[in-house]
C-alpha cells in the first residue's frame, strides 16, 4: 500500500505530529548525551571478537591442510568461524560504523570516513545508496531503489511486466549472490536503462566496483587458498561457503526489515514539504522489527530494531533495545502502527509478497492494512489497559538492553 499523506493515514493532528517529533528528538538527545565508555568498550570488544574469529577460521583451515587430519570436521569448523566473522563484520560492525554510529569516539580506525568493509561494494558507494538515498527516501516509490533492488516488484503500485513471473528465481539468485547485487546497487540500473545516468560517473563507479570486487576475489579465492598448499580446494570451498552463508543471512535480515505486512510504501507526494516530524512518522510506518534474544540481534546488526534504526541511523546500535521500549510506548500512545513479529514470520510474509507480486494485480488480493483509529475516537491507553503481550515484550526488551 502506497501512502501519499502520513498525517491523514494516521489520523493525527498537526500538533500531535509535531509533539511526536519533539518526543523523538528528546530520545535522540538523551542517548547522545549518555554515550560513553560502555558503548566504546562494546564496539571495541566486538571488533576484537570478530577479528579473532576470522583468524581462528583461517588457522583451522590451514592447519587442517598441513596435517591432513580431521579434514571434514576442520573444514566445517573453519567455514563456520569465517561465516560468523563475515556476518559480524558486515552487519554489526561495518554497516553501523559507516552510518557514523561511532564517529563520536573520534577513533580514526572506527570512523565512517575510513572504514572499508569485507564485501564487494565500495564503502563510498554504499554510503550514498544506503545512508543517503535509502534512509532519506525510505520506501518512496521512484526514489528508494531498495524497493526490489531493481529486479523485484515489491509494491502493487509498481507496473507489472511479464518478466516479473520469474521473481521466485530472481529472488533466489539475489539471496545467494547478495554481496554482488549490493555491489551494483549504487549504479542505479533503472537510470542506466532509461539513459539518465551520467556516463562518466557510471564508468567511475564501475572502476571502483571492479577494483573492490577484484580484491575480494583475490583475498578469498586466490591468496588464502594458495597458503593452504595442496589442499587449496578445501580452503577455497570453505571461503565460498562462508560468503554464501553471509549473503543469505544479510538478505533475510534486510528483507525482514522492509517487506513484511505492515511495512508501507509512499508516493512522491508524501515527501513534498515534508517536516522532520513527518519524516519520523514515515520511518516508523515504512519499517518492521523482529523479535529475538541479544545474540540474534548482534548477529543481525541490531536490525531486528529496524524501526529504531530508521529513526536514529547514527545512534549506537547497542542502544536500540532500550530505545525500542520508548518508541513502542510512543506508538501506543498515539495509536501508530508498530510492526513487529518473529523472524520466520516476517520473512515468510516478505517471501509471500515476492511470489504474489510476480503476478498482475488482478490475480491477487490486496493486503491493505486498516488505518489507525481517528484522533477523535482515539483512547489514550494507560499501562494497565495495554495488552499483556506488549507489557511482557517491553519487559524482555528492557532486560536485553541491560
Amino acid at each position: 500500500m502506497a501512502i501519499s499523506d502520513v498525517k491523514e493515514y494516521t489520523h493525527l493532528t498537526d500538533e500531535e505530529v509535531e509533539q511526536i517529533g519533539r518526543e523523538l528528538d528528546a530520545i535522540r538527545a538523551e542517548i547522545e548525551e549518555s554515550r560513553g565508555a560502555d558503548d566504546a568498550a562494546y564496539i571495541n570488544r566486538l571488533i576484537t571478537i570478530q577479528r579473532s574469529l576470522a583468524a581462528a577460521g583461517r588457522v583451522v583451515l590451514m592447519a587442517s591442510a598441513a596435517t591432513g587430519r580431521g579434514r571434514k570436521p576442520a573444514w566445517a569448523a573453519g567455514a563456520g568461524l569465517l561465516a560468523v566473522a563475515k556476518i559480524l563484520e558486515n552487519m554489526e560492525i561495518g554497516h553501523n560504523v559507516m552510518h557514523g554510529q561511532w564517529d563520536w569516539m573520534n577513533d580514526p580506525e572506527i570512523h565512517s570516513s575510513n572504514w572499508e568493509w569485507d564485501t564487494a561494494q565500495p564503502a563510498e558507494q554504499w554510503k550514498h545508496s544506503h545512508n543517503y538515498i535509502h534512509h532519506q527516501f525510505t520506501n518512496v516509490l521512484g526514489y528508494d531503489n531498495d524497493i526490489g533492488y531493481g529486479i523485484l516488484r515489491m509494491a502493487r503500485e509498481q507496473k507489472w511486466h511479464p518478466a516479473n513471473l520469474g521473481q521466485p528465481v530472481y529472488n533466489a539468485l539475489l539471496a545467494t549472490l547478495f554481496e554482488w547485487g549490493v555491489a551494483l546497487h549504487d549504479l542505479d540500473i533503472e537510470r542506466i536503462r532509461k539513459g539518465e545516468k551520467d556516463p562518466k560517473e557510471m564508468k567511475r563507479q564501475l572502476r571502483q566496483i571492479l577494483r573492490k570486487g577484484r580484491n575480494q576475489i583475490l583475498k578469498d579465492y586466490v591468496v588464502y587458498p594458495a597458503l593452504s598448499g595442496k589442499q587449496w580446494k578445501s580452503t577455497l570451498t570453505a571461503n565460498l561457503t562462508a560468503n554464501i552463508v553471509r549473503n543469505l543471512w544479510a538478505y533475510v535480515i534486510i528483507f525482514c526489515g522492509h517487506f513484511p505486512d505492515g511495512a508501507m510504501h509512499f508516493t512522491e507526494e508524501e515527501i513534498e514539504d515534508e517536516t522532520r516530524s513527518e519524516w519520523y512518522l514515515r520511518q516508523i510506518l515504512g519499517a518492521a522489527n523482529f523479535e529475538g534474544g541479544p545474540l540474534l540481534h548482534i548477529m543481525s546488526g541490531n536490525l531486528g530494531f529496524q524501526i529504531e534504526h530508521h529513526l536514529f541511523p547514527d545512534l549506537p546500535s547497542n542502544r536500540y533495545a532500550e530505545i525500542s521500549v520508548r518508541v513502542r510506548e510512543l506508538c501506543d500512545k498515539y495509536d501508530i502502527p508498530y510492526t513487529v513479529g518473529p523472524l520466520h514470520k516476517q520473512y515468510g510474509q516478505a517471501l509471500r509478497t515476492i511470489i504474489k507480486l510476480s503476478l498482475p494485480n488482478r490475480f491477487t488480493a490486496s493486503d491493505q492494512p486498516e488505518p489507525p483509529t481517528p484522533a477523535r475516537d482515539r483512547k489514550r491507553k494507560s499501562d494497565d489497559e495495554r495488552p499483556p503481550r506488549r507489557r511482557e515484550l517491553g519487559g524482555w526488551m528492557r532486560s536485553a538492553a541491560s
